[in-house]
């Protein structure tokens, strides 16, 4: 069974920091990328980050570039998020995400409150 579990998250003051992780099990982690999503209120999910299998490629949307670091660890299973220079626009519930055969599957979200 597909299973990614996170942690990390909660309220901090603009400016400050956050990482998020989200540990997996149930695949053969090392072959996939993992993604990172988040949802704000009233707001459609959008793609935040992602990483690729051997952990060498990355993505970010233009909104955190320069902020946010997305890094894993295969022999760990674990992918992390720093997330630095918070603003209230960050404030989401974020999930992460690893597509499979087809289907996607989710982390439970962790709420991340930005407070100006």
């Amino acid at each position: 069974e597909v299973q990614l579990v996170q942690s990390g998250g909660g309220l901090v003051q603009a400016g400050g920091s956050l990482r998020l992780s989200c540990a997996a099990s149930g695949f053969a982690f090392d072959d996939f990328a993992i993604g990172w999503f988040r949802q704000a209120p009233g707001k459609e999910r959008e793609g935040v980050s992602c990483v690729n299998s051997a952990g060498y490629t990355t993505y970010y949307t233009d909104s955190v570039k320069g902020r946010f670091t997305i890094s894993r660890d295969n022999a760990k299973k674990t992918v992390w998020l720093q997330m630095n220079s918070l603003k209230p626009e960050d404030t989401a519930v974020y999930s992460c995400n690893v597509l499979q055969r087809g289907i996607n599957y989710w982390g439970k979200g962790t709420l991340v409150t930005v407070s100006s």
